[in-house]
C-alpha cells in the first residue's frame, strides 16, 4: 500500500512510519498540517492517508476538515482518521458522499497492532472502520425520521459490529451465533434499506454502515 500520514507529533508521525513500513507499506508523504494532507493527496494518490484530527494553526479539526476537502479533490480518497478524540463535527460531510473508504479510530485505544493494519487495508480496499466509541458518539446525533428504525434490535447489534469492520466469522463470534445466522442477519439488513443484490455484497455492506452511521 502508498500511504500518506498526516501528524502534527513528530514522534508519532515518525513512529507511524516505522510500523507502516516494517508491514512492507511505501509512505509517499509525511506532513504535519491540513492543507499539506491536501496537496499530498493531490500529488501523490495514495492507497490510503492516516490523518490526526487536530493540526496547525487553531489545533481543533484541521485534519478532518483537510480529509473532507481531499476527498472532495479526490473523490472516495480513502482516508483512515487516527486521533485521540472523537470529533463529529465533519463526520457527515466525510461519509456524505456514500463511497466509503473511511474509518475513524482512537490511538489509545488502538491495542493490537495487526488489527490496526487489518483496519487500515480494509479502508484502502474502500471499506469502513469505526471505534465503538466514535459510534456511539455519533448515534447521539441521531435524526427524528429514522431509517433503520425497521431493523430488529438483533439486526442494528450486527450493523453496529459491522460498522466496526467485523467480518462476519467475528460477529458470529460476538454474539454466539452461526456464521449461517449472521448471514441471515445481514441479508434482512440489506432488504430492509433497500441494497439490491446487483450492487455486490462488498458495496452493500458499506451502504449500510454509511447509513448506520448518518441516521
Amino acid at each position: 500500500m502508498r500511504v500518506v500520514v498526516a501528524d502534527d507529533a513528530v514522534l508519532i508521525r515518525e513512529g507511524l512510519v516505522r510500523l507502516l513500513e516494517e508491514f512492507g507499506c511505501e509512505v509517499v508523504a509525511v506532513v504535519g498540517s491540513g492543507d499539506d494532507l491536501v496537496e499530498a493527496v493531490v500529488e501523490h494518490r495514495p492507497d490510503v492517508s492516516v490523518v490526526d484530527v487536530r493540526m496547525p494553526p487553531s489545533f481543533t479539526d484541521e485534519g478532518l476538515r483537510a480529509a473532507v476537502e481531499a476527498r472532495r479533490r479526490i473523490p472516495g480518497a480513502p482516508v483512515l482518521i487516527l486521533s485521540q478524540y472523537v470529533e463529529v463535527s465533519y463526520a457527515d460531510d466525510l461519509l456524505a458522499d456514500a463511497r466509503g473508504a473511511v474509518g475513524y479510530l482512537l490511538k489509545d485505544r488502538v491495542v493490537d497492532v495487526e488489527e490496526f493494519m487489518e483496519g487500515l487495508r480494509r479502508v484502502a480496499g474502500g471499506g469502513t472502520v469505526f471505534d465503538p466509541q466514535v459510534v456511539a458518539q455519533l448515534m447521539v446525533r441521531r435524526r427524528r425520521n429514522d431509517p433503520l428504525a425497521s431493523l430488529t434490535p438483533r439486526e442494528r447489534e450486527v450493523l453496529e459490529l459491522m460498522a466496526e469492520g467485523r467480518s462476519n466469522p467475528a460477529i458470529g463470534r460476538r454474539l454466539v451465533v452461526t456464521d449461517g445466522a449472521v448471514e441471515k442477519h445481514i441479508r434482512g439488513i440489506f432488504t430492509k434499506l433497500g441494497l439490491h443484490a446487483e450492487d455486490g455484497d462488498q458495496h452493500r455492506r458499506v451502504l449500510a454502515v454509511l447509513a448506520y452511521l448518518r441516521s
